[in-house]
């Protein structure tokens, strides 16, 4: 008898250790349970910059595919999305609920260089990790001073660096003019243009104009680049004035060669609106494919977005570059969770976050995948060339890859 309930205690004790064990495999922050992982974003569902809102309605989209196939690890994704208009003062007020009320394990996705700017300092004294932000400008890559932050978008002042090299080459006696919007993002478009054109650039700047984004129009500003001799013009803008310059060009009889940011490269929420024909010849950069284009017709990647864009946001415009940069962009949340296993701390989000190594994403041009490091946050190192014809975008030249830091 002794034997058989020292064995059964020896079991009971095994029983404990391994259950103890399985139990310390596990490891919680706010926001991560056996059955949920809450992540949030502020997206502008209204305001000035509300052709983003797909983006967020492609996102939302895709956790609920993601949710339909069991989640991550058995744990259902909820996304918790707040409308902030893209206005810094609503930003602060939405991150907040979502830091404290709802207390996410992660923000994702937070849309826009002057709103992420808003909660960056917020979010890096409360160690809840600003995961792949909506934004290229320098300050959301900056691991030493920000290690909770970490920006998605190819870096504006690196994007406007090769624009300026792009004009060396190919129109090394232009007059350039530069609108661009009086934040951060305009900001580091144009020291990354005067950067590219290097010690040429105060010869070859002969107008610089900048807008408020609550500015009705900017009419004046485009006016007054074209008063100044300009015969190219760079918009560092967002949808909605890249839009209005397209237009307002084309109805004033104004052709310079224009350069518009990878922002407002979208065909449906910037080229449309503006008019085809009046966008035909704009030349910008990009780092994803065309889900229209025939060369991609019997890509796995594509096939995979068009399949789920079909089920799972029907309403949507497949063709958008919006809506394509929503779906990588999950896609690569969602790698990052599965990555963290049973570990769903702020830490380890963080950690898998910067330890990214060639990881593929379905829409993504070939040759180019997502690596980072601790000391390198940079999600988009590379770009091609592209110029619209009037119905789609027309790549040219090779993968440009940007090996230096800002």
């Amino acid at each position: 008898m002794r034997k058989v309930a020292a064995s059964f205690a020896a079991s009971i004790v095994a029983l404990a250790v391994s259950a103890s064990l399985a139990a310390a495999q596990k490891a919680y922050d706010p926001g991560a349970s056996d059955s949920e992982i809450k992540i949030g974003q502020t997206v502008p569902l209204s305001g000035p910059a509300s052709a983003y809102s797909s983006i967020g309605k492609t996102q939302a989209a895709y956790m609920r595919m993601v949710n339909d196939q069991g989640g991550i690890g058995g744990r259902k994704i909820n996304l918790i999305q707040y409308d902030d208009a893209y206005s810094p003062p609503k930003t602060v007020e939405q991150v907040r609920k979502l830091v404290e009320g709802d207390e996410v394990l992660a923000t994702f996705q937070i849309i826009g260089t002057a709103p992420n700017a808003a909660v960056q300092k917020y979010l890096n004294v409360k160690k809840v990790p600003q995961l792949f932000a909506a934004t290229g400008a320098a300050r959301f890559t900056d691991p030493k001073n920000y290690p909770w932050t970490m920006g998605f978008n190819p870096s504006y002042f690196v994007e406007g660096r090769i624009y300026g090299q792009y004009i060396l080459k190919d129109h090394p006696n232009a007059k350039v003019g530069v609108l661009y919007q009086n934040d951060d993002l305009g900001k580091d478009y144009l020291a990354g243009i005067k950067a590219g054109l290097g010690d040429k650039a105060a010869k070859m700047i002969v107008a610089e104009a900048s807008y408020e984004l609550s500015e009705p129009t900017i009419d004046s500003q485009l006016l007054k680049i074209r008063d100044s001799g300009a015969d190219l013009l760079f918009s560092a803008a967002t949808p909605k004035q890249a839009a209005q310059a397209i237009k307002k060009l084309y109805e004033i009889g104004w052709h310079p060669v224009h350069i518009i940011d990878i922002n407002a490269g979208s065909i449906g929420a910037v080229l449309k609106p503006a008019g085809l024909e009046a966008s035909k010849g704009v030349i910008s950069v990009g780092y994803v494919k065309e889900p229209d284009d025939p060369q991609w017709a019997n890509d796995p990647g594509n096939k995979r977005y068009l399949d789920f864009m079909a089920k799972y946001y029907p309403d949507g415009d497949r063709n958008s570059s919006f809506n394509v940069y929503g779906y990588i962009t999950a896609q690569l949340l969602v790698h990052v969770l599965k990555a963290c296993g049973d570990n769903l701390t702020h830490d380890n989000v963080m950690h898998q976050a910067t330890h990214l190594t060639n990881v593929p994403l379905d829409m993504l041009l070939p040759g180019i995948t997502v690596t980072t490091t601790p000391t390198d946050y940079r999600v988009n190192k590379q770009f091609q060339m592209a110029k619209f014809d009037g119905e789609k975008w027309e790549r040219f030249g090779d993968i440009i890859a940007d090996q230096g830091s800002e």
